[in-house]
């Protein structure tokens, strides 16, 4: 079934459409959650995945900096948070948290982000979990936790031979079991096949994980895949309305690359199943202005969830 939908020819993809925003309507309202990240320890990733600039085994040219700041966090935090943003996330490069001065201000910052707001849920994305850095960063306050899967298992090796798929399935269990909010999809246009798309999507189903972030890629260049072709507008909108039919109560957040994929086409995101996007800048690009976004939304006649 799930692959008949991405089947779906160019003519009849307003019909998918029509569905997939009937469900999302149905489910979720006109309310659209708006996330925001910081990239808190940027480049120098020993891990070699294929689409990432931060990769140590990559030439791309990017910000390289240490783990910043508790306080450092929290002024980030004050610039974005003046947004109807109900999330924020804080993002370190690497396979996993080192301890030491690491842990300590990731934990700080959670506690500082904790006290000084309600209206913003705490997401952290700090690669590979264990079961004690885990209990230690819900002890510190943290709410949610990301880490995608990014593709499916059979695809995953063509983009990382440095760590396995079950590293990152098993860093899901481990955080829906210390009672996260979980936070986990994928990245598109990566030479991934339509059974890949649909593999992934029934495995965060199985998962059952409460948030979906839908990346696109976007070939900056020295990494593996800076020569890839980019996905078709409606090809990524056939994309998000998969999963919203895969996936029919989770958040479906459209993020990296949606600007420079869907072009003139970011409108119809909404229409496609999406009920969540990403506000501002990410790790290593920028996105747009935050005023163009909720301009947009207004323009649609949606709301954020925090208004």
């Amino acid at each position: 079934m799930a692959l008949s939908l991405h089947a779906t020819s160019d003519k009849d993809i307003p019909e998918l459409l029509a569905g997939a925003n009937k469900i999302a309507r149905h489910l979720k309202g006109n309310r659209i959650s708006l996330c925001s990240i910081l990239n808190a320890k940027s480049g120098r990733c020993p891990e070699d995945c294929a689409f990432c600039s931060q990769s140590s085994h990559h030439k791309s040219k990017i910000p390289v900096y240490p783990v910043l700041s508790d306080k450092q966090i929290f002024r980030s935090f004050e610039e974005v948070g003046a947004y109807p943003i109900d999330r924020f996330g804080i993002v370190i490069s690497g396979k996993r948290l080192m301890g030491g001065y690491e842990t300590e201000a990731i934990c700080s910052a959670i506690r500082m982000l904790r006290q000084s707001t309600d209206a913003t849920m705490v997401c952290a994305s700090l690669g590979v979990l264990s079961d004690g850095a885990a209990a230690d960063l819900k002890e510190s306050g943290l709410q949610s936790y990301h880490h995608n899967l990014e593709t499916s298992r059979a695809f995953f090796p063509r983009v990382c031979s440095t760590h396995s798929y079950d590293e990152r399935v098993n860093t899901v269990r481990i955080a829906k079991d210390a009672g996260f909010s979980v936070c986990s999809g994928g990245i598109f246009g990566m030479g991934e096949s339509a059974e890949d798309r649909v593999d992934m999507a029934l495995l965060l189903r199985e998962l059952d994980v409460d948030s979906v972030p839908l990346n696109f890629l976007v070939p900056i260049p020295g990494i593996k895949l800076a020569a890839a072709e980019p996905l078709r507008p409606l090809e990524i909108l056939k994309i998000i309305a998969l999963f919203r039919y895969v996936l029919p109560e989770k958040d479906i957040r459209v993020c990296g690359g949606r600007e420079r994929n869907l072009r003139d086409l970011q409108s119809l995101l909404f229409f496609a199943g999406a009920n969540g996007i990403m506000l501002g800048n990410y790790l290593t690009t920028t996105g747009r202005p935050p005023e163009e976004d909720l301009l947009l939304l207004s323009d649609l006649g949606l709301r954020p969830v925090r208004s």
